[in-house]
């Protein structure tokens, strides 16, 4: 089973045949998309997965608000909206899903906002305190948390103690990091800043033990790049594609 974790930059736009067509390619099972909207282009994006097999769907779009940015959910099993006591106060960008998949287990979707207007770090104590509190297992929380470890995360210094005590944080109360689980201390870059060009990991996904025990790989693959194309073609994020054994 393939889990994919995906900003895909604003609504998609004119971009979403392509992201659509690039999920299919990459096999996905089950999508968290961040950064999607409820507009035309959105509700494209919503029939070309649907057509794939990913038919059963959940967003945090409001139709108010077609231009916000929000979540998508969508998988080849049915889903069944979860709802946990201190979970973060943005609807948008927190979605809980119960997913009906061979192997049943409970899906976290963020999209952690940035500092600017002070909403980060409340944002990230409520998904830790709904860490600490969780009875819904096997599960698995992934997105955007604009968030990474000093050091290794990070091309220039960015992240601070804060940020990387979050992700300690979380481990501590049994949510490892997929990647770092994984690979250690291995450098990877999910998102790169328009004007530096410096890289920074801020796409993760956080397993807890009983779905530990059948993670078989997470890995970072820049949607549409080819050597001749360039990596932000789809998105300015790398998707995070995590795969889990079923049996």
């Amino acid at each position: 089973m393939r889990v994919v974790a995906w900003n895909i930059r604003a609504g998609g736009g004119r971009r979403v045949g392509a992201i659509g067509r690039q999920l299919a390619r990459w096999h996905a099972d089950v999508v968290g998309l961040s950064e999607f909207r409820i507009t035309p282009p959105g509700r494209a994006l919503m029939t070309a997965l649907a057509a794939t097999g990913l038919r059963y769907q959940v967003t945090t779009a409001e139709r108010g608000r077609p231009g916000s940015n929000a979540l998508l959910v969508a998988a080849r099993w049915p889903l069944r909206r979860a709802r946990l006591q201190g979970g973060p106060c943005e609807p948008g960008r927190w979605v809980v899903v119960e997913v009906a998949a061979p192997l049943p287990f409970v899906l976290g979707v963020m999209h952690v906002p940035n500092r600017a207007g002070g909403r980060k770090y409340p944002f990230l104590d409520a998904v830790l305190t709904c860490a600490r509190r969780w009875r819904l297992r096997p599960a698995l929380l992934i997105g955007d948390t604009n968030s990474g470890r000093r050091g290794i995360d990070e091309e220039v210094p960015a992240f601070n103690a804060r940020e990387e005590g979050w992700i300690d944080a979380l481990a501590g109360c049994g949510w490892l990091d997929a990647f770092r689980h994984l690979r250690a201390d291995a450098r990877a870059y999910t998102w790169y800043s328009p004007n530096g060009r410096n890289g920074f990991r801020i796409d993760q996904a956080f397993v807890d033990a009983p779905l530990l025990t059948r993670l078989k790989d997470a890995a970072y693959v820049w949607g549409g790049a080819t050597r001749r194309r360039r990596r932000d073609l789809l998105s300015d994020h790398a998707a995070l594609l995590i795969d889990i054994a079923e049996l």
